[in-house]
């Protein structure tokens, strides 16, 4: 999806009237609505995308995997805090030229200025996307099924709740948005086939109410 989303982008294809469908949806909502939570709601959900705190929550959840790792004793307890430094490098690496090689105008449709990068693909989404969907993988491996499941549900939450909020305060277009969840996700399943497997989660101690077998 990223390829054709871009390339509408890049010669202002018919695809970019959706996003002024939604825009033009969202502002009528937000005015019948009304509702100062909501939009709080919106600016708290997008700010959630900004470097504070998304890049700390990646290097915490980097330094956490290690610390699991280790009391696993299984090897390599320095990887997860090399992804997860190497992530927080990556993100400016690849959404800034994108950025500035498409520089698309923001949705009020003022020009660019010389110091802007542009709106494309959605910094804060992407930011978003990478961090708490790394966080999450990393310290996946050292958990069990369940707690796999509650993490990644909890990264995936948080990005899109993350994107519609920025949609929501006509912060980005709706494509901005899609193409920042749609890069991080292609690095998420890459850097998730990549990844070794972690140390076993630790096993639950025996319950002492559980009857045992008799021996007799």
């Amino acid at each position: 999806m990223l390829v054709p989303v871009s390339w509408q982008v890049a010669v202002d294809g018919p695809l970019l009237g959706l996003d002024r469908w939604v825009r033009h949806t969202v502002r009528e909502s937000r005015h019948e609505l009304h509702s100062t939570l909501l939009n709080h709601l919106g600016k708290a959900l997008s700010d959630l995308g900004g470097s504070v705190p998304a890049i700390p929550v990646l290097l915490a959840g980097g330094a956490v995997a290690a610390w699991r790792t280790h009391r696993a004793g299984a090897p390599r307890r320095w990887l997860p805090p090399l992804v997860a430094v190497l992530t927080a490098g990556l993100i400016p690496l690849l959404v800034v030229p994108a950025k500035a090689w498409f520089g698309r105008p923001g949705p009020f449709g003022v020009p660019l200025a010389p110091d802007q990068w542009g709106w494309y693909p959605s910094g804060h989404t992407t930011t978003a996307a990478f961090s708490y969907g790394v966080a999450a993988l990393l310290v996946a491996r050292t958990v069990g099924a369940a707690g796999r499941r509650r993490l990644c549900g909890a990264a995936a939450l948080l990005s899109v709740g993350v994107g519609l909020g920025l949609v929501w305060s006509d912060y980005h277009w709706l494509l901005d948005v899609v193409a920042g969840w749609c890069l991080a996700g292609l690095v998420l399943w890459a850097l998730a086939r990549w990844l070794p497997a972690g140390p076993p989660p630790p096993a639950a101690s025996p319950d002492a109410s559980t009857p045992r077998p008799s021996t007799r």
